[in-house]
């Protein structure tokens, strides 16, 4: 007993730093942003004035923060991220994994976006955009399509699935790999069975596949609808949220209400809600996974 003890000691002091580190860099700004919120205040010298739960009634009541506008782009953004990205992930995904001829030389190929910084991908998508000599609309003068040019990036009817086919294009390498591994993993013996049964290639991946790739999958869901939650650099780099909010997420919101408008209290309010939106989706999308098993 006394030695079980002792190990129980030895394991503590081992991760004492590792538990100060998890708390200094993430506990405490949560609990930070939690007490900020609760008050009226315009940043660091300025006087702080409690006001309770008044921040987060405004938050949701009143037209002016635009909260639950940047809240409804984000769902959307969510969305487009599982029912397009994902999809598109997963055939990607299970078309590799079948051992085809260059296959390392297309995983680095699809995963090579996931490696560049997200400012060089912004910069390099405002040049496609580009009215004036950005290649989508130089391609479709070409193809005498110029009625269907436009100014992606500022027109409010398309800002938002502009800044969304970047993020398709630079996070679905990730998701692929992912789900990639899952497949790979999938016994050989499985597959051979089945394949001797007369099943086919739709049909193994249907009934074997994805049942036992299922909780990467879980994994991909709840990475590309919390990413979604709390997107920022592209949609910062692209559009900072314009026009006229069309592409305003939390994050932007955010950062508008802590250095532009001086309300460090509802900035952090923003910053609470998204905690614990992105819990509350990934226990949502945990559940459900549990229950389909």
């Amino acid at each position: 007993m006394k030695k079980l003890y002792g190990n129980k000691l030895y394991i503590l002091i081992f991760l004492l730093p590792a538990l100060i580190l998890f708390c200094g860099v993430l506990i405490a700004p949560i609990g930070a942003s939690a007490y900020y919120s609760f008050f009226n205040w315009k940043g660091p010298g300025a006087p702080k004035t409690f006001v309770g739960l008044a921040n987060y009634r405004e938050l949701f009541s009143s037209n002016a923060i635009g909260f639950m506008k940047a809240l409804r782009n984000s769902l959307l953004l969510a969305a487009l991220s599982v029912f397009l990205q994902l999809p598109l992930a997963l055939g990607l995904a299970l078309t590799l994994g079948k051992r085809i001829k260059g296959e390392r030389a297309f995983l680095s190929v699809y995963f090579m976006p996931v490696l560049i910084s997200t400012v060089v991908i912004g910069q390099l998508w405002l040049k496609i955009y580009n009215p004036d000599y950005g290649i989508l609309n130089v391609m479709l003068r070409s193809l005498g399509l110029e009625k269907w040019t436009r100014i992606w990036l500022g027109d409010k009817s398309t800002a938002l699935g502009a800044v969304f086919v970047p993020t398709l294009w630079q996070y679905v390498g990730y998701h692929m790999l992912l789900l990639y591994a899952g497949v790979k993993s999938v016994p050989l013996e499985l597959r051979e069975a089945a394949m001797l049964d007369g099943a086919t290639d739709s049909q193994v991946n249907r009934y074997i596949v994805l049942p036992y790739i299922k909780p990467i999958l879980r994994v991909s869901v709840i990475f590309a609808v919390t990413g979604s939650l709390k997107s920022f650099d592209l949609i910062y780099v692209l559009t900072n949220g314009g026009p006229l909010h069309a592409t305003e997420v939390p994050s932007t919101l955010m950062i508008n209400m802590l250095f532009l408008r001086n309300r460090y209290g509802m900035g952090s309010t923003i910053a609470v809600m998204l905690i614990l939106l992105c819990f509350a989706f990934a226990l949502l999308i945990s559940a459900v996974f549990r229950e389909e098993d």
